[in-house]
């Protein structure tokens, strides 16, 4: 940890020491002398993905280049666009439509193209008639799928049969096309209990940092409360929590000062070099991605699904990306970061970095629309 404080201290060029929030912007990628794949970069990806590490490299390309595609082929679906997601054994990004006359459009703009029944639109729709729902325990969390052109609903396996979770399902059938898939266990956040060394605490909690924003940082709502102080890894005062929701949603911003500052930098924890920030353009579903955090320090994955609602034992968190990427208690509030373009922050999951799991973040474009953040770039 101390190592990589030590990295944010040499990069002070890029510090801001105050400065108010500014208007949230969406910064695409951009070519730069960085765009090269780091060796230990691919060394994460091939193992936590099980790829060679040609295989690495032809997949970090193709992703850059869907992220690209995805808002050029969105334009020109227009009200037929029905989702998209990027295929890791082709390499392409597939757009759904809803009119086949669209298709030559998408094409044009480099997606492949399937045509499907229902809209993102309609299927948002059905998704907003289901998080008012009270969702029962059982019930894991619920997203829209674009390549199954339904809203699918996550339900524990062991619960299929509770008459709450009966129940919560035929209302979800009611309201639209909805398929059910069983999971193994219920998710829940992790935060943890004061554990010393690591990168900041409030109360006795202990969570990770996001994102560097003009002014602070972002991280996990359900860290701390609007107000709460805020500890670093040497326990000096770092700053306060100047806004939080949880549930509902699950971010929150802490304001930076006290000698401390911001740096558009997230930790790679000597697994691989730390990562300079230089945007926050959203990577597909079907993506890998990568989290840093003060527990697991640096895992990745693919992104499994988008504007997912959670249901936590707290209350149902709405918006969410599901991955593949494991954390544990600690890791809550942490970086998810494609290349170099910032994702989200860390929420909640199930399973644990010994034997698999699943982890949802909160995008980071929501948080800084929200409060009205610029985030911190290289």
């Amino acid at each position: 940890m101390r190592a990589g404080l030590a990295a944010l201290l040499a990069v002070g060029a890029w510090t801001s020491a105050g400065g108010g929030p500014a208007a949230a912007t969406v910064q695409e990628p951009s070519p730069s002398s960085n765009d090269r794949v780091s060796a230990g970069l691919l060394t994460a990806v091939q193992r936590d993905l099980g790829l060679t590490e040609r295989q690495a490299r032809q997949r970090l390309a193709a992703e850059r280049a869907a992220i690209g595609i995805e808002a050029q082929a969105r334009r020109a679906a227009r009200s037929a666009y029905a989702g998209s997601w990027f295929d890791a054994d082709t390499g392409r990004l597939t757009v759904a439509v809803t009119e086949a006359r669209m298709a030559g459009a998408v094409r044009a703009a480099g997606a492949d193209v399937r045509i499907v029944e229902h809209s993102a639109s309609r299927l948002d729709a059905a998704k907003r008639k289901i998080d008012a729902l009270p969702a029962p325990g059982g019930v894991s969390s619920w997203h829209v799928d674009p390549e199954a052109n339904r809203v699918v609903v996550n339900v524990v396996a062991a619960d299929r049969v509770d008459n709450d979770v009966a129940s919560f399902l035929d209302q979800a059938h009611e309201v639209g096309p909805v398929q059910v898939r069983e999971v193994a266990a219920a998710p829940r956040t992790f935060a943890a209990g004061t554990v010393g060394g690591d990168p900041y605490y409030t109360s006795n909690v202990r969570c990770s940092i996001g994102f560097s924003v003009h002014g602070g940082f972002v991280t996990a709502g359900h860290c701390g409360q609007q107000g709460a102080a805020v500890r670093g890894w040497d326990g000096s005062h770092i700053g306060t929590f100047q806004g939080s929701s949880f549930p509902g949603n699950d971010y929150a911003w802490v304001s930076v000062g006290s000698g401390w500052w911001t740096v558009p930098v997230v930790l790679g924890w000597g697994t691989v070099p730390d990562r300079l920030v230089r945007g926050s353009a959203e990577a597909p579903v079907g993506a890998s991605i990568c989290r840093s955090g003060s527990t697991t320090h640096w895992h990745c994955g693919s992104v499994l699904a988008k504007n997912e609602t959670v249901n936590y034992s707290q209350g149902a968190v709405h918006q969410m990306t599901k991955t593949s990427v494991c954390a544990e208690p600690g890791d809550s509030g942490g970086s998810f970061i494609s290349g170099d373009q910032a994702q989200g922050v860390t929420s909640g999951g199930w399973g644990n970095c010994s034997g698999g799991g699943q982890t949802w973040y909160q995008p980071v474009n929501e948080i800084l629309a929200r409060y009205g953040l610029r985030l911190h770039t290289a």
